[in-house]
Protein backbone atom coordinates (compact mmCIF):
# COMPACT_ATOMS: atom_id res chain seq x y z
CA UNK A 1 0.00 0.00 0.00
CA UNK A 2 1.19 3.02 -1.29
CA UNK A 3 2.20 6.16 1.79
CA UNK A 4 -0.72 8.03 2.61
CA UNK A 5 -0.38 11.53 1.90
CA UNK A 6 -1.75 14.60 4.32
CA UNK A 7 -0.45 17.71 2.22
CA UNK A 8 -2.77 19.38 -0.10
CA UNK A 9 -0.64 20.56 -3.27
CA UNK A 10 -1.99 24.33 -2.70
CA UNK A 11 -3.62 24.44 0.38
CA UNK A 12 -1.52 24.25 3.65
CA UNK A 13 -2.23 21.36 6.48
CA UNK A 14 -2.82 23.18 9.74
CA UNK A 15 -1.09 20.10 11.17
CA UNK A 16 -2.76 20.32 15.02
CA UNK A 17 -0.24 23.06 15.36
CA UNK A 18 -2.05 24.88 18.08
CA UNK A 19 -4.91 24.29 21.09
CA UNK A 20 -8.39 25.27 19.61
CA UNK A 21 -10.95 25.49 22.32
CA UNK A 22 -13.97 23.93 22.63
CA UNK A 23 -16.92 24.16 20.50
CA UNK A 24 -20.70 23.65 22.37
CA UNK A 25 -23.32 21.23 21.48
CA UNK A 26 -25.93 22.89 19.26
CA UNK A 27 -29.23 20.99 17.91
CA UNK A 28 -28.60 22.04 14.24
CA UNK A 29 -31.69 20.43 12.58
CA UNK A 30 -33.93 21.92 10.38
CA UNK A 31 -36.40 21.41 7.70
CA UNK A 32 -33.80 20.48 4.70
CA UNK A 33 -34.66 22.76 1.37
CA UNK A 34 -34.43 21.97 -2.19
CA UNK A 35 -33.67 25.38 -3.29
CA UNK A 36 -30.60 26.18 -5.81
CA UNK A 37 -30.52 22.09 -6.24
CA UNK A 38 -30.31 19.70 -8.85
CA UNK A 39 -30.99 16.10 -9.17
CA UNK A 40 -28.82 13.94 -10.72
CA UNK A 41 -30.06 10.08 -11.76
CA UNK A 42 -26.99 8.28 -11.17
CA UNK A 43 -26.20 4.91 -12.87
CA UNK A 44 -22.80 3.90 -14.23
CA UNK A 45 -20.22 6.35 -15.18
CA UNK A 46 -16.16 5.99 -15.67
CA UNK A 47 -14.43 7.39 -12.82
CA UNK A 48 -10.46 8.25 -12.36
CA UNK A 49 -8.21 8.47 -14.91
CA UNK A 50 -5.45 6.93 -17.08
CA UNK A 51 -4.30 10.58 -18.58
CA UNK A 52 -0.70 10.91 -18.69
CA UNK A 53 -1.63 14.54 -17.05
CA UNK A 54 -2.88 12.73 -14.18
CA UNK A 55 -0.93 12.08 -10.85
CA UNK A 56 -0.62 8.34 -10.06
CA UNK A 57 0.83 8.93 -6.80
CA UNK A 58 -2.92 11.00 -5.71
CA UNK A 59 -4.88 7.93 -6.77
CA UNK A 60 -6.39 9.21 -10.17
CA UNK A 61 -6.38 5.93 -11.84
CA UNK A 62 -6.72 3.62 -12.88
CA UNK A 63 -10.45 4.08 -15.00
CA UNK A 64 -13.23 2.15 -13.31
CA UNK A 65 -16.82 1.84 -14.00
CA UNK A 66 -18.75 3.25 -10.63
CA UNK A 67 -22.73 2.93 -10.14
CA UNK A 68 -24.28 5.64 -7.72
CA UNK A 69 -27.63 6.07 -6.44
CA UNK A 70 -29.98 9.01 -7.89
CA UNK A 71 -28.99 12.16 -5.61
CA UNK A 72 -29.72 15.66 -5.33
CA UNK A 73 -26.33 17.99 -5.43
CA UNK A 74 -25.88 22.33 -4.61
CA UNK A 75 -25.52 23.82 -8.22
CA UNK A 76 -22.89 25.98 -6.58
CA UNK A 77 -21.00 26.10 -3.37
CA UNK A 78 -21.89 27.29 -0.14
CA UNK A 79 -22.12 31.47 -0.12
CA UNK A 80 -21.27 33.41 2.42
CA UNK A 81 -24.95 34.53 2.66
CA UNK A 82 -25.94 30.97 3.16
CA UNK A 83 -23.43 30.18 5.73
CA UNK A 84 -23.92 33.74 7.53
CA UNK A 85 -27.68 31.91 8.09
CA UNK A 86 -26.36 29.10 9.67
CA UNK A 87 -24.51 31.26 11.81
CA UNK A 88 -27.16 33.49 12.54
CA UNK A 89 -29.11 30.13 13.39
CA UNK A 90 -26.82 28.21 15.94
CA UNK A 91 -23.82 30.85 17.00
CA UNK A 92 -21.60 28.39 15.47
CA UNK A 93 -18.09 28.81 16.34
CA UNK A 94 -15.59 28.15 13.12
CA UNK A 95 -12.48 26.26 13.69
CA UNK A 96 -10.45 28.95 12.55
CA UNK A 97 -12.12 31.40 15.20
CA UNK A 98 -11.51 28.73 17.68
CA UNK A 99 -7.89 28.30 16.55
CA UNK A 100 -7.72 31.90 16.24
CA UNK A 101 -6.13 32.28 12.81
CA UNK A 102 -6.23 30.75 9.22
CA UNK A 103 -4.44 30.08 5.96
CA UNK A 104 -4.50 32.99 3.82
CA UNK A 105 -2.37 33.35 0.05
CA UNK A 106 0.35 36.62 0.99
CA UNK A 107 -1.35 38.01 -2.55
CA UNK A 108 -4.58 38.44 -1.26
CA UNK A 109 -3.06 40.27 2.32
CA UNK A 110 -3.50 43.88 2.86
CA UNK A 111 -0.49 46.46 2.91
CA UNK A 112 -1.74 46.95 6.97
CA UNK A 113 -1.38 42.91 7.51
CA UNK A 114 1.86 42.28 5.23
CA UNK A 115 3.24 44.98 7.95
CA UNK A 116 2.31 42.30 10.64
CA UNK A 117 4.48 39.64 12.18
CA UNK A 118 3.09 35.86 11.04
CA UNK A 119 4.45 33.02 10.22
CA UNK A 120 4.21 30.80 6.63
CA UNK A 121 3.71 27.63 5.64
CA UNK A 122 7.13 25.55 5.64
CA UNK A 123 6.97 24.21 2.32
CA UNK A 124 4.71 26.90 0.43
CA UNK A 125 5.62 30.06 1.57
CA UNK A 126 3.22 32.17 -0.27
CA UNK A 127 0.40 30.83 2.69
CA UNK A 128 0.77 33.10 5.84
CA UNK A 129 -1.00 32.12 8.86
CA UNK A 130 -2.85 35.61 9.38
CA UNK A 131 -4.64 36.06 13.15
CA UNK A 132 -8.14 36.83 13.06
CA UNK A 133 -8.59 35.05 9.25
CA UNK A 134 -12.09 33.60 9.55
CA UNK A 135 -15.28 33.13 7.22
CA UNK A 136 -16.34 36.77 7.25
CA UNK A 137 -12.90 38.13 7.72
CA UNK A 138 -11.31 36.09 4.85
CA UNK A 139 -8.12 38.08 4.79
CA UNK A 140 -7.74 39.20 8.20
CA UNK A 141 -9.25 41.50 10.52
CA UNK A 142 -9.03 44.50 7.82
CA UNK A 143 -11.42 42.40 5.93
CA UNK A 144 -15.34 41.59 5.27
CA UNK A 145 -17.44 39.83 3.05
CA UNK A 146 -20.63 42.89 3.06
CA UNK A 147 -20.08 42.94 -0.78
CA UNK A 148 -19.13 39.03 -1.31
CA UNK A 149 -22.39 37.46 0.19
CA UNK A 150 -23.09 35.53 -3.40
CA UNK A 151 -18.98 34.46 -3.31
CA UNK A 152 -18.26 30.85 -1.86
CA UNK A 153 -17.38 30.51 1.89
CA UNK A 154 -13.97 29.78 2.18
CA UNK A 155 -12.07 29.42 6.15
CA UNK A 156 -14.64 26.14 6.02
CA UNK A 157 -12.90 23.04 7.92
CA UNK A 158 -14.18 19.85 7.06
CA UNK A 159 -15.73 19.79 10.49
CA UNK A 160 -17.13 22.93 9.68
CA UNK A 161 -18.84 22.00 6.75
CA UNK A 162 -20.27 19.04 8.23
CA UNK A 163 -21.81 20.92 11.03
CA UNK A 164 -23.53 22.80 8.25
CA UNK A 165 -25.08 20.03 6.55
CA UNK A 166 -26.63 18.50 9.93
CA UNK A 167 -27.90 22.16 10.52
CA UNK A 168 -29.42 22.02 6.70
CA UNK A 169 -30.27 18.28 6.92
CA UNK A 170 -27.85 17.33 3.79
CA UNK A 171 -24.33 15.84 4.27
CA UNK A 172 -21.06 16.50 2.48
CA UNK A 173 -21.20 14.12 -1.34
CA UNK A 174 -18.69 11.26 -1.41
CA UNK A 175 -16.15 11.60 -3.60
CA UNK A 176 -17.34 9.35 -6.42
CA UNK A 177 -21.00 11.52 -6.36
CA UNK A 178 -18.74 14.53 -6.87
CA UNK A 179 -16.63 13.07 -9.68
CA UNK A 180 -19.90 11.81 -11.45
CA UNK A 181 -21.90 15.30 -10.95
CA UNK A 182 -18.89 17.36 -12.00
CA UNK A 183 -18.30 15.20 -14.84
CA UNK A 184 -21.70 16.93 -16.22
CA UNK A 185 -22.55 13.51 -18.37
CA UNK A 186 -19.39 13.75 -20.14
CA UNK A 187 -17.18 10.58 -20.72
CA UNK A 188 -13.82 10.50 -19.75
CA UNK A 189 -13.15 14.14 -20.69
CA UNK A 190 -10.68 16.20 -19.17
CA UNK A 191 -12.66 19.14 -17.75
CA UNK A 192 -15.88 19.33 -17.13
CA UNK A 193 -16.82 21.22 -20.26
CA UNK A 194 -13.98 19.18 -22.42
CA UNK A 195 -10.61 18.31 -23.26
CA UNK A 196 -9.46 22.21 -24.16
CA UNK A 197 -8.96 24.31 -20.95
CA UNK A 198 -10.36 27.29 -23.15
CA UNK A 199 -12.73 26.92 -26.02
CA UNK A 200 -13.31 29.97 -28.49
CA UNK A 201 -10.74 31.92 -26.41
CA UNK A 202 -13.25 31.70 -23.72
CA UNK A 203 -12.38 31.36 -20.03
CA UNK A 204 -14.29 28.23 -17.98
CA UNK A 205 -12.91 28.56 -14.69
CA UNK A 206 -11.06 30.63 -11.87
CA UNK A 207 -7.35 29.84 -11.91
CA UNK A 208 -3.92 31.42 -11.48
CA UNK A 209 -3.01 32.51 -14.86
CA UNK A 210 0.49 33.82 -15.51
CA UNK A 211 3.50 32.76 -13.44
CA UNK A 212 2.67 30.96 -10.05
CA UNK A 213 2.92 32.51 -7.37
CA UNK A 214 4.32 35.50 -8.65
CA UNK A 215 2.87 36.94 -11.13
CA UNK A 216 -1.15 36.73 -12.20
CA UNK A 217 -1.78 38.25 -15.26
CA UNK A 218 -5.61 37.88 -14.01
CA UNK A 219 -7.05 37.12 -17.88
CA UNK A 220 -10.10 35.02 -16.19
CA UNK A 221 -10.84 38.28 -14.33
CA UNK A 222 -10.09 36.97 -10.88
CA UNK A 223 -6.93 37.00 -7.91
CA UNK A 224 -9.09 35.53 -5.33
CA UNK A 225 -11.97 34.03 -5.49
CA UNK A 226 -15.24 34.56 -7.54
CA UNK A 227 -18.72 34.78 -7.00
CA UNK A 228 -20.06 31.39 -6.66
CA UNK A 229 -22.33 31.14 -9.90
CA UNK A 230 -19.25 32.29 -12.45
CA UNK A 231 -18.41 31.41 -15.42
CA UNK A 232 -20.67 28.54 -17.64
CA UNK A 233 -22.38 25.53 -15.56
CA UNK A 234 -21.57 22.21 -16.71
CA UNK A 235 -24.52 19.97 -18.58
CA UNK A 236 -25.55 19.15 -15.33
CA UNK A 237 -25.85 23.33 -14.29
CA UNK A 238 -23.53 23.15 -11.53
CA UNK A 239 -20.81 25.79 -11.33
CA UNK A 240 -17.33 26.13 -10.61
CA UNK A 241 -16.29 22.19 -10.08
CA UNK A 242 -13.16 23.16 -11.79
CA UNK A 243 -11.32 25.83 -9.82
CA UNK A 244 -12.29 28.96 -7.46
CA UNK A 245 -12.16 27.03 -4.11
CA UNK A 246 -11.34 23.54 -3.19
CA UNK A 247 -14.64 21.09 -2.16
CA UNK A 248 -14.35 18.86 0.71
CA UNK A 249 -15.93 16.00 0.21
CA UNK A 250 -16.98 13.11 3.12
CA UNK A 251 -14.54 10.62 2.02
CA UNK A 252 -11.28 9.75 4.00
CA UNK A 253 -8.22 9.98 1.39
CA UNK A 254 -6.30 6.85 0.55
CA UNK A 255 -3.88 6.80 -2.85
CA UNK A 256 -4.79 3.23 -3.43
CA UNK A 257 -8.05 1.96 -1.51
CA UNK A 258 -10.31 2.24 -4.65
CA UNK A 259 -8.48 -0.64 -6.14
CA UNK A 260 -10.08 -2.97 -4.14
CA UNK A 261 -12.57 -1.26 -2.53
CA UNK A 262 -16.59 -1.72 -3.48
CA UNK A 263 -17.63 -0.24 -6.64
CA UNK A 264 -21.35 0.96 -6.13
CA UNK A 265 -21.97 3.70 -4.26
CA UNK A 266 -18.34 3.70 -2.96
CA UNK A 267 -17.89 5.62 0.33
CA UNK A 268 -13.76 5.28 0.94
CA UNK A 269 -11.96 3.95 3.14
CA UNK A 270 -13.36 3.59 7.30
CA UNK A 271 -10.77 5.93 8.50
CA UNK A 272 -7.59 7.77 7.90
CA UNK A 273 -5.99 11.23 8.45
CA UNK A 274 -7.16 13.46 5.64
CA UNK A 275 -10.26 14.46 4.05
CA UNK A 276 -10.97 14.12 0.52
CA UNK A 277 -10.98 17.87 -1.64
CA UNK A 278 -12.08 18.33 -5.42
CA UNK A 279 -11.67 20.55 -7.99
CA UNK A 280 -8.80 22.75 -7.58
CA UNK A 281 -8.70 26.61 -6.53
CA UNK A 282 -7.75 30.07 -7.96
CA UNK A 283 -4.61 28.94 -7.26
CA UNK A 284 -4.05 25.74 -9.77
CA UNK A 285 -1.44 26.47 -12.46
CA UNK A 286 -0.64 23.81 -14.76
CA UNK A 287 2.83 24.37 -14.14
CA UNK A 288 2.13 23.21 -10.51
CA UNK A 289 -1.05 22.43 -9.13
CA UNK A 290 -2.27 20.99 -12.81
CA UNK A 291 -5.53 19.42 -10.01
CA UNK A 292 -8.46 21.17 -11.43
CA UNK A 293 -9.15 18.48 -13.65
CA UNK A 294 -12.01 16.68 -13.00
CA UNK A 295 -10.11 13.53 -11.66
CA UNK A 296 -7.46 14.94 -9.79
CA UNK A 297 -7.66 14.60 -6.55
CA UNK A 298 -6.18 16.10 -2.90
CA UNK A 299 -6.61 16.18 0.55
CA UNK A 300 -6.48 17.64 4.13
CA UNK A 301 -6.85 17.03 7.37
CA UNK A 302 -10.47 17.86 8.68
CA UNK A 303 -9.54 20.71 10.66
CA UNK A 304 -7.34 22.64 8.23
CA UNK A 305 -9.14 25.98 7.09
CA UNK A 306 -7.80 28.87 4.50
CA UNK A 307 -8.57 31.26 1.48
CA UNK A 308 -9.42 28.60 -1.18
CA UNK A 309 -11.36 25.77 0.29
CA UNK A 310 -15.49 25.64 0.72
CA UNK A 311 -18.16 23.23 0.04
CA UNK A 312 -21.50 22.19 -1.61
CA UNK A 313 -24.20 19.68 -0.36
CA UNK A 314 -25.83 16.61 -1.56
CA UNK A 315 -29.11 15.23 -0.54
CA UNK A 316 -30.16 11.58 -0.70
CA UNK A 317 -33.20 10.80 -2.84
Amino acid sequence: MEKESTKSCCAPSRDNHSIKTEQVSIDFSRNASFDNMVKLAGGKFLMGTNDKEGFPADGEGPVREITLNPFYIDTTTVTNGQFSEFINATAYITEAERYGWSFVFYGLLSEEDNKTDFQVAAQTPWWCAIAGAKWNQPEGKNSSIDERMDYPVVHVSWNDAIAYCQWANKRLPTEAEWEYAARGGLIQKKFPWGDELMQDGEHYCNIWQGNFPDYNTLDDGYLGTAPAKSFKPNNFGLYNVAGNIWEWCNDWFSPDFHKTGKTKNPAGPLQGNARVMRGGSFLCHHSYCNRYRVAARSSNTPDSTTSNIGFRCVMDV
